[in-house]
């Protein structure tokens, strides 16, 4: 064996389906060996002894902000405190940027940001929205995971919400263009209807803003969009679903062969709106945080392997912005792409002794399949990219204001132990994070879904 850039001995790997002591040798960026007690000359070795090797994090789902928002979060800040958490890869969502990822000239607009400031990869999603049908193809051609719609109001006044015509129509343009379509599933009729009615009487108060989501417009938001995708052949993916009703609907469509996938996160798997209403706005998201009963049937779904995917849904925003007394006003996002490992690997494996490699799947390797992604990612396998994150199982934290890479340090997550610390984050073979400090200038690459690549 020739010798190697890097030796990750006596760790415990995890895979997609099993966990064991190996050795992991690293050549040019690659996973080049995977051994009990590998012997081989290196030029770097990482003694993993007592701690677990897992594939790099592939967060599909954040809001970064740039350009054009970028003192909301911004490349630089968003890619380290993903390294933090022990990220590889992220998805950028289309409608916080400004202008917002809607056609060729945004795409590249942000690509060049994110070439500069992102410490990680990354991929882009693409903007469905009223009067951009004609634009997709252009955006499939630049390489997007897929296009995003807004089934009820964005927050953002340039990325408008699409009616089920438009829907319709440009499920259509993505079945052809053989693309996804995601979808934030929320009524638009149900949920303005019920914040107006809220708001002439005066009503502004958390439960207020609560009781105006409810799950029941979650659920008729699900069940349109599982028929459109059943009517137009469109790949689907329904994001931050936040019940477990909302998982039985997608798993009996995918019995009657829909093509539909989903995605839950963290929060709605470790708070429940009992903590929205102790916390206030750091807490607030869209759809909002549920009670416990629907909380434990998503956990009952997540085990049964109907969830896709985890992804953090990083909604940051300056405080200013979640501060008002009024509550429909204040900014609905949470900031947790720092600890989506780490809250999956406390709430999931130490406190209800889910195996390791399904929730590592849910944040890797599933990611890679529901999206094409090239096979060289998500995954630790000879030919594999180093993406790697070490982790320490033993070590429980606090999260601390301090700690925190945001550029606005705020999280719902502040002051809560977790088990599962991140040591060290490489990305190519690369080491990005160490013992709680970044190690490297940006180094993100631009990762592009196959079904593109083969069209080249």
């Amino acid at each position: 064996m020739p010798e190697l850039d890097l030796l990750l001995r006596g760790g415990i790997v995890i895979t997609a389906t099993e966990a064991k002591p190996l050795d992991i040798g690293v050549a040019d960026g690659k996973i080049v060996a995977l051994q009990p007690a590998l012997s081989a000359s290196t030029k770097e070795t990482i003694d993993a002894t007592g701690r677990h090797l897992f594939p790099g994090v592939i967060d599909a789902h954040v809001h970064f902000n740039e350009p054009g928002r970028a003192h909301w979060e911004g490349f630089v800040t968003g890619s380290a405190a993903l390294a933090a958490g022990g990220g590889t890869l992220f998805f950028d969502m289309p409608l916080n940027a400004h202008p917002p990822t809607v056609d060729a000239a945004s795409f590249d607009e942000k690509l060049a940001a994110a070439a500069a400031g992102s410490l990680v990869d990354f991929a882009f999603w693409g903007g469905l929205v009223p009067g951009n049908l004609d634009r997709l193809e252009e955006l499939a051609a630049r390489g997007v995971i897929g296009f995003k719609a807004f089934m009820s109001n964005s927050g953002i006044e340039d990325f408008s919400s699409v009616d089920d015509q438009v829907l319709r129509a440009g499920m259509q343009r993505a079945a052809q263009l053989k693309k996804i379509v995601a979808v934030h599933a929320e009524s638009d009729v149900m949920t303005r209807e019920r914040a107006e009615q809220c708001l002439q009487a005066g009503k502004t108060s958390i439960r207020d803003y609560l009781d105006s989501r409810p799950i029941k417009a979650e659920l008729d938001a699900i069940q349109r969009a599982l028929a459109l995708a059943g009517e137009t052949g469109c790949a689907l993916h329904i994001v931050h679903v936040s019940c477990g009703a909302g998982i039985a609907l997608i798993a009996a469509a995918q019995q009657q062969g829909v093509d539909v996938s989903c995605e839950t996160c963290p929060h709605y798997l470790v708070l429940t709106e009992e903590d929205v209403l102790a916390l206030g706005a750091v807490a607030k998201c869209a759809p909002p945080l549920r009670p416990q009963p629907a909380q434990e049937a998503l956990w009952q779904a997540l085990q049964a392997g109907q969830v896709t995917t985890v992804g953090s849904d990083h909604s940051p925003a300056p405080p200013d912005m979640k501060l008002d007394e009024n509550f429909f006003k204040v900014w609905g996002g949470i900031s947790g792409v720092q600890h989506l490992l780490p809250l999956l690997i406390t709430a999931g494996h130490v406190q209800r002794e889910i195996a390791l490699p399904l929730l590592t799947r849910l944040v890797s390797r599933n990611v890679v399949e529901r999206f094409q992604l090239p096979p060289a990612k998500g995954q630790i396998a000879v030919g594999a990219d180093a993406d790697l994150v070490l982790v320490d199982l033993k070590e429980a934290f606090t999260v601390e204001l301090a700690d925190l890479f945001y550029r606005h340090p705020q999280s719902p997550y502040v002051g809560r132990r977790l088990n599962g610390k991140v040591i060290q984050t490489l990305v190519r073979g690369r080491t990005i994070f160490k013992d709680g400090k970044v190690t490297a200038k940006p180094l993100g690459q631009l990762v592009k879904p196959m079904d593109w690549e083969t069209k080249k």
